[in-house]
């Protein structure tokens, strides 16, 4: 709700599909989380829970035993330093003023987290699909 306050109402979308498109994103449970979270399983690493509450920024994976967040952040909406992507031609004050709130939003809440004793792991959505094995060995790690 803040991040809307501060943006005002979103711009009509330019047609029925891309309305349809934006509709259907999805805040948790996303395809690289479910993606993610069987393959941890998969590597026999449980122990997780999901969007807590009680960590600061409610990352998407969070093993409390071991105090550690794990931000699994889709490559457009949180604008992948890697990937470069476009911001949309309509709209663009719009669109470059919500992903830069979305960018600071990130960097708040990973740094709340730390100030809190977490250890945050940021995974991108192009790294969950070109190397989920890679992932999952990063968790380990820190695990």
């Amino acid at each position: 709700m803040r991040l809307q306050k501060e943006l005002g109402p979103p711009p009509k979308a330019s047609s029925e599909a891309v309305s349809r498109s934006m509709k259907s994103n999805r805040a948790k449970n996303t395809s690289p989380e479910v993606e993610l979270r069987s393959a941890l399983s998969k590597a026999g690493i449980r122990g997780y829970r999901l969007h807590l509450k009680d960590v600061p920024g409610r990352p998407d994976i969070a093993f409390p035993k071991h105090r550690v967040a794990v931000f699994i952040n889709g490559c457009y909406w949180h604008r992948c330093p890697e990937c470069n992507l476009q911001i949309p031609k309509t709209h663009q004050a719009f669109w470059k003023k919500k992903f830069e709130l979305n960018q600071k939003r990130d960097k708040r809440k990973a740094e709340e987290a730390k100030a809190s004793g977490w250890l945050v792991l940021t995974i991108w959505e192009h790294e969950v699909k070109k190397d989920l094995t890679g992932c999952v060995t990063r968790i380990k790690r820190v695990l």
